[in-house]
């Protein structure tokens, strides 16, 4: 099957021409610069690549979208399908938490039924977006090693972050913080705080170091990428890059950024926080990093459509991001740094994964979604 995009605002990797792209049998078979009288007309819309997400939560919360609620789970699956293709992305690494978590007793049991549904969708055909699965190991946990064990070997995982939320630290740097954040959402009285506090503190002193060592020794084995996450040290960064790890997942402050952007690692941040103006968190901002120019790579976290949004943004909040560097921390970046090399730009031999874009004032909009050639949204 062959067509032609033409009349094209194109967003190459490194500048953007007019032009018109051709299409053969799901991959980019030309770019020519210049009218074209074939295909079909573009009207001067902007042609982006298809976005790449490593990191969206949002799946979990189409499963789950009320405490002690679950949907089933294709539905889920199919309903948050439909949300990622719209907003662009036609490559997502879903978000699947691995480890007991005292918010959603049953964890490993709720897993299976997420990555079951996942490669149902896959195998089917019914999906929009091709998906893959992103392993969030929460290292304290007793039993994350099993359940890493358990689901490292599948085709469709091939993205793992290891994590650790123990309060004082990382993500939550001071107790405080953490008590603030947990403390009314799992409905406990001070004292009951203070002793899941000192659990979690025991968990991590038994735990985090060796189910680290030993999930990424198996997973690098297995040929997954690994990502850290909340990184805040220098000696944080320094294990990340001994341990052979390529992303840097939210980095909490301009120190870990910028030595994991040094290291080669890349350095990923939320879209949402690109838009809000800030961590939601009270976190480093991303738009910093940008100017900093150790900002490679956007994750629309829990808003999908933060992702083409926060990329449109970038070169007008910062300055100094061209649109094609903006578009490609959406896109090729994420791609390479997750080992998917046929895909996230537009260039002869790859795959052709389209966005077509047209701007309402600085807000994108979407108007047409193709994965390998095919219309998707």
């Amino acid at each position: 099957m062959e067509s032609v995009f033409r009349n094209a605002t194109i967003v190459l990797p490194d500048e953007v021409v007019t032009g018109s792209v051709r299409v053969a049998d799901g991959m980019i078979a030309a770019i020519d610069s210049g009218a074209s009288q074939l295909g079909e007309d573009l009207g001067g819309d902007l042609l982006i690549p298809g976005l790449v997400e490593l990191h969206t939560d949002h799946l979990e919360n189409h499963y789950r979208p009320r405490p002690g609620v679950y949907w089933n789970p294709l539905g889920a699956l199919q309903a948050h399908d439909v949300q990622i293709a719209g907003s662009g992305i036609t490559t997502v690494f879903d978000a699947v938490r691995i480890g007991s978590d005292p918010d959603m007793p049953g964890m490993g049991d709720h897993v299976q039924v997420l990555v079951d549904a996942i490669a149902t969708g896959m195998a089917d055909g019914r999906l929009r977006a091709e998906h893959m699965i992103h392993l969030r190991c929460e290292l304290p946990s007793h039993d994350v090693v099993d359940d890493f064990e358990r689901f490292c070997g599948l085709p469709l995982v091939k993205l793992a972050s290891v994590m650790d939320h123990t309060p004082g630290q990382r993500q939550f740097q001071t107790v405080s913080k953490y008590r603030q954040y947990y403390q009314n959402r799992l409905r406990l009285s001070e004292a009951e705080m203070d002793a899941y506090i000192e659990e979690r503190h025991a968990e991590q002193a038994t735990y985090s170091a060796r189910h680290r060592r030993a999930i990424i020794r198996r997973g690098l084995e297995a040929g997954i990428a690994f990502a850290s996450h909340d990184d805040a040290t220098d000696a944080h960064v320094a294990e990340s890059v001994a341990d052979g790890v390529s992303i840097a997942e939210f980095p909490t402050t301009m120190i870990a950024a910028e030595h994991s952007h040094q290291a080669g690692l890349a350095v990923l941040m939320g879209a949402p926080n690109v838009v809000r103006g800030g961590s939601h968190s009270g976190n480093i901002a991303a738009v910093d990093l940008a100017r900093e120019g150790c900002l490679d790579v956007l994750s629309s976290d829990y808003v999908p459509g933060a992702l083409i949004q926060a990329a449109f943004q970038l070169p007008a909040l910062t300055g100094n991001v061209t649109l094609p560097e903006a578009i490609r921390m959406v896109s090729s970046t994420p791609a390479k740094a997750a080992h998917l090399d046929d895909r996230g730009e537009i260039v002869v031999g790859k795959r052709a994964d389209l966005v077509r874009v047209r701007l309402h004032g600085d807000m994108p909009v979407i108007k047409s979604v193709w994965r390998a050639g095919q219309r998707v949204s």
